[in-house]
């Protein structure tokens, strides 16, 4: 659709700073065309106080003040000829992409119950048998049932969760499914 006399943003020039507005980046072209190098100086510095105004920081004035230098150059691409009351070559790192963060392989034997399920596994393995052990055991099997009850509402019965605690416990806990009815002495509501 191409009406005479409208001008859409989509159709414009990108703009790198947008917080700025459209406004700024027009004062920073101008800038960049003056050839006198002191009125270019001047007008840098009418524009950082026209940034300030945009767009006031708060906390320390020295750090907002390079902030908005940084951004003039990041704005007129580093090709406005000035002299720069603050160092300006931090603001080439504005661009560059952080490294990846490099995260741990999930464990995906059995994504529903999670991490910190594996980890009672493990300390259930690693405890010698005794009461300490079955009480952290019938804990072990609630949370269990309450996640497989999230993951799958039809398949949290206790003779499932029995054979998981044997298996993801390699064997050490091994349990009847009707054991795992009482919690602390107390009957468990169905």
């Amino acid at each position: 659709m191409d009406i005479k006399g409208l001008d859409y943003n989509t159709m414009r020039q990108r703009l790198e700073l947008p917080e700025y507005g459209r406004e700024v980046q027009r004062m920073v072209e101008h800038a960049l065309a003056v050839t006198d190098r002191r009125e270019r100086q001047r007008c840098a510095e009418a524009i950082v106080e026209t940034m300030q105004r945009v767009s006031p920081q708060t906390g320390k004035e020295d750090a907002s003040r390079r902030k908005y230098w940084d951004h003039l150059a990041l704005m007129a691409d580093f090709k406005l000829d000035i002299d720069y009351p603050v160092d300006i070559e931090e603001a080439r790192s504005i661009h560059t992409r952080p490294q990846r963060v490099a995260y741990s392989a999930p464990d995906s034997r059995a994504c529903h119950y999670g991490a910190l399920l594996f980890r009672l596994f493990d300390k259930l393995k690693a405890m010698p048998a005794g009461e300490e052990r079955d009480r952290l055991t019938v804990q072990t099997a609630t949370i269990m049932r309450r996640c497989l009850k999230e993951y799958s509402r039809n398949n949290a019965d206790d003779a499932k969760i029995a054979d998981d605690l044997a298996y993801y416990t390699e064997g050490v806990i091994d349990v009847e499914p009707a054991a795992l009815h009482t919690a602390n002495g107390r009957k468990r509501k169905k």
